[in-house]
């Protein structure tokens, strides 16, 4: 029997995302497991739902390391210790440095909220709906040293109605990041990617 690939999610929010990942692997759609979740904040949402999941949770603060490689060297010894091979950014609002992308090369996705390479960064919903854009989009890409520019995976075009207001547009691109993210992660499973 084949084992099942092992992931860690990296949140920093509500964990919405986290949710539809997990409800995937619920309804075996994933064949995978979420061995641990890592936040950066200790008032993530997230942690609410890894608690009720059952998931491992693993709160890093940052202040308290003396750089951010060495916080991402306790991230990493951690994922060691669970056998991690792939690591999920839902949501999680930290650029990560060389450290732990090249230790996990090829095997970090992210989900973006735009149509990259347009509206890298941060606030890409608010920057899309303040350039008045009629379509905007979600990205699943891996992850490299830049910003939001690693290799795209998918992407799903969502429209930007005039009458849209900004949670509008909002709603509208997560439903989409909660049914693109697990089906672009089906397709990776299916290629084995995490266990190269």
């Amino acid at each position: 029997m084949v084992r099942k690939v092992r992931l860690a999610v990296f949140a920093s929010g509500t964990g919405t995302n986290f949710q539809a990942l997990y409800d995937a692997i619920l309804q075996r759609q994933l064949e995978a497991e979420i061995v641990r979740l890592i936040v950066d904040k200790s008032s993530a949402g997230a942690l609410n739902l890894a608690k009720l999941f059952g998931v491992p949770a693993t709160f890093i603060k940052y202040s308290t390391y003396d750089s951010k490689p060495a916080a991402e060297q306790a991230i990493l010894d951690q994922l060691a210790d669970d056998q991690v091979d792939g690591i999920l950014l839902a949501g999680y609002m930290r650029i990560l440095t060389p450290k732990l992308i090249d230790a996990y090369a090829g095997k970090i996705i992210n989900l973006h909220p735009a149509m990259l390479p347009a509206f890298p960064g941060r606030h890409s919903i608010l920057d899309a709906f303040e350039a008045g854009v009629d379509t905007t989009g979600v990205t699943v890409h891996y992850v490299d040293n830049g910003i939001d520019t690693g290799q795209i995976i998918a992407q799903q075009a969502v429209p930007r109605y005039p009458e849209d207001t900004l949670l509008d547009l909002e709603t509208r691109i997560h439903q989409v990041e909660h049914v693109l993210y697990p089906n672009t992660l089906e397709q990776l499973l299916n290629e084995g990617v995490f266990l190269k």
